[in-house]
């Protein structure tokens, strides 16, 4: 998992656990689904539980589904690894006898509450859930929490007892309803889910297409899915609730899928009516079997046709493609159908698979009713010949090694010079310091603890070992390294319109759409994006690739504005530049602050010697919205600093540190791993005219 999408989460809970520290009782999170809502609001409780033992937690599932189950069994899962250690979860049990009264032990500190437990005239709301609050919170003077799962779901009979009972509501949901008050107080937006690799891309099929046309495209992407990725890919199928179900299913999918050897499975609410063409049968099994039996990575289900049986509290990480055939004239419940098919199913090793396996797993496939803000995002491709592009612009990127790879470590004569504690730590202790530290040193100290002896030789001491890990991955000159292979933007991507546009025509990118006006992230992406157009001295000829005189008589292929001579050429600079979209970039470096990040530069630029240029754009303007005086903003400028530093080195290319104050351009650069500040016409000289500052003069004379 990357470590990105890690501190994206703990960031998350951070700041949940800041707002239950205000005087607010109702709080909402709101996150996409498969950005891990299950595993936030467990650390969450965790994180409670271990400031205040007296607090217990009530976790009402509100989906119709198996959400409940779900959430009980991935708490005991999270654990019994040492996740969250703190947690003792208990699942109220609906399968009592019909005259059996309903007992609920009050020895633990998280209750799940399935939602038939709660609807009108369910067992829980006949007395026992008030007699079980009333034990909690008058006689053993409990202090409780509601987590409401899926908020966006009415829930008037727990709404009833809030005044009295719960001193914190938390609301969990990809949909929050604005109307009932849950304005979100902590968000994790689509967009940083995605850049982080904790959700899919979702690519949208053309209104032309229909269900033919979604099935082929299954079909030309399922082998790879399973070569690169070991999982057998599934296309889910929503029909309508109704009267149209039947017929939908009988006169619009089944004469399509007979033409296949595609395996097919319909669930729907009652399990008599599921059905399928495998050899798996279940008439007598409820739906949750049926439902088991088809999310499995391996499982041999491709298509999966549903009503709203799935829209909530299913998790299927397989699933990478969603036909809408009806229109649930609902933005929620989209949203909620969507959120099946962009979970990442390789999330925990997303790092270990190579570039084409990493995209596909990270793209999602949808034909149906896109929602209003997808209005806002433009898909975008390489101008002309995109391979000419790929081929010219190549970027060297670095990582960081690991500590194992260091010449003179050797992690049997560090433990070996470790001084034995008088006390040893208790495996408990040992397990809250693994959570805290980061993937490699976790990882290091699994492989070596092959048996229980190993285990205590090395758990003893993972605090050290971290802190020997954090000294290497910060001495950059050590720890960074070149990576295998050259990288260039992908072939194609797509940015969400934020506004602060510029009209650009001369650069690498083009919009489906034809459309020439581009939108940035900020005003000073916006303000660099315009300095880097009159850099390259923007042209209204057309962009073609070819073959011209360079730099001391070097013929070099670079990018050119129309169809010239030689001598024109010379008289007009030419470049190649674009930003950098985060969509599939594979252009990173790697920097260490309390665990591996990777920085994706704002732009790339090469000029018309060959060189490299990478500017990573800031802003310390109030108007930005970043904290330029916290400590973490400005620990992250230094440390990005430092990294750019030496990376300027050891790749022999240019990067740039632009950040603007007021109407001021600050520009840090480093090359060849000096850092320099300039001026923006002291920028515009070196990468026109190819000066080399320590020497004042031009290197081609």
């Amino acid at each position: 998992m990357l470590q990105e999408a890690i501190d994206l989460q703990q960031s998350a809970v951070s700041g949940l656990v800041a707002e239950l520290g205000t005087k607010k009782k109702e709080v909402t999170f709101k996150a996409p689904t498969g950005s891990g809502k299950t595993y936030m609001m467990a650390d969450l409780m965790n994180r409670v539980l271990a400031k205040n033992q007296n607090v217990i937690f009530l976790v009402s599932s509100l989906s119709k589904g198996d959400l409940a189950q779900q959430n009980y069994d991935k708490f005991e899962e999270y654990k019994e690894k040492g996740n969250f250690s703190i947690l003792d979860p208990y699942l109220i049990n609906t399968q009592i006898a019909g005259e059996e009264r309903l007992y609920v032990p009050t020895d633990h500190n998280v209750y799940v509450l399935p939602r038939d437990l709660y609807k009108k005239g369910g067992r829980l709301m006949q007395g026992a859930m008030v007699a079980f609050l009333d034990h909690l919170r008058w006689e053993e003077n409990k202090i409780i929490f509601l987590i409401k799962d899926e908020c966006h779901i009415a829930t008037k009979n727990l709404d009833n007892l809030s005044n009295q009972y719960f001193s914190k509501i938390i609301n969990f949901s990809a949909t929050p309803v604005l109307d009932r008050g849950q304005h979100p107080d902590v968000e994790i937006k689509k967009e940083d889910a995605e850049n982080v690799k904790l959700i899919k891309t979702i690519e949208w099929g053309p209104k032309t297409e229909n269900l033919k046309d979604a099935i082929g495209k299954f079909e030309s992407i399922k082998e790879d899915y399973r070569n690169l990725l070991g999982v057998n890919p599934c296309l889910i199928i929503q029909i309508s609730n109704k009267d149209k179900a039947d017929e939908e299913v009988k006169n619009t999918i089944l004469p399509v899928l007979n033409e296949t050897d595609l395996k097919w499975m319909l669930i729907v609410d009652e399990d008599k009516l599921c059905e399928t063409n495998d050899s798996f049968k279940a008439k007598k099994l409820p739906v949750s079997k049926w439902k088991d039996y088809a999310k499995n990575n391996t499982s041999a289900i491709d298509v999966i046709i549903f009503k709203m049986v799935i829209s909530e509290g299913w998790d299927i990480p397989r699933a990478c493609m969603l036909f809408q055939i009806r229109d649930s004239q609902s933005k929620q419940l989209d949203e909620q159908v969507s959120g099946r098919v962009r979970r990442n199913p390789r999330l925990l090793d997303f790092e270990t698979l190579d570039e084409r396996a990493q995209e596909l797993a990270m793209t999602a496939w949808v034909w149906g009713i896109a929602p209003e803000e997808q209005k806002k995002v433009h898909r975008v491709k390489l101008c002309g010949n995109s391979t000419e592009i790929t081929d010219n612009m190549k970027v060297k990127t670095t990582r960081l090694k690991e500590l194992t790879d260091k010449e003179d470590f050797n992690l049997v004569e560090f433990l070996a010079g470790q001084e034995i504690p008088p006390v040893h730590k208790s495996i408990f202790e040992i397990s809250r310091q693994l959570k805290r530290t980061n993937n490699q040193v976790r990882d290091l100290v699994y492989e070596y603890a092959t048996d229980f002896l190993r285990w205590w030789e090395v758990a003893e001491f993972v605090t050290e070992i971290s802190k020997e890990n954090d000294k290497y991955r910060c001495d950059y000159e050590k720890s960074m390294e070149i990576c295998d292979s050259e990288v260039s933007f992908p072939m194609s991507t797509h940015y969400t319109d934020n506004g602060h546009y510029v009209n650009i025509t001369d650069w690498i990118w083009k919009r489906f759409d034809g459309a020439e006006k581009f939108s940035f992230d900020s005003e000073a992406e916006r303000d660099w994006a315009d300095i880097l157009k009159d850099l390259s001295q923007k042209s209204f000829m057309p962009l073609i690739v070819g073959k011209v005189k360079g730099d001391k008589g070097v013929v070099q292929t670079t990018l050119i504005k129309g169809e010239m001579t030689e001598s024109k050429i010379e008289e007009k600079e030419i470049y190649l530049w674009g930003k950098n979209y985060l969509c599939n970039s594979t252009i990173k470096f790697e920097y260490y602050l309390n665990g591996i990040h990777s920085s994706f530069p704002d732009f790339i630029m090469k000029d018309c010697f060959g060189r490299i240029h990478i500017f990573e754009v800031k802003s310390i303007n109030v108007s930005s919205g970043f904290l330029f005086d916290s400590e973490d903003y400005k620990a992250k400028i230094e440390e990005l600093k430092r990294c750019y530093k030496q990376a300027s080195l050891i790749t022999d290319q240019i990067f740039y540190l632009p950040i603007v104050k007021d109407d001021i351009w600050h520009i840090t650069q480093f090359y060849k791993g000096d850092e320099r500040t300039l001026t923006k016409e002291q920028l515009f000289n070196f990468v026109k005219n190819n000066y080399n500052f320590s020497r004042d003069k031009i290197l081609s004379e």
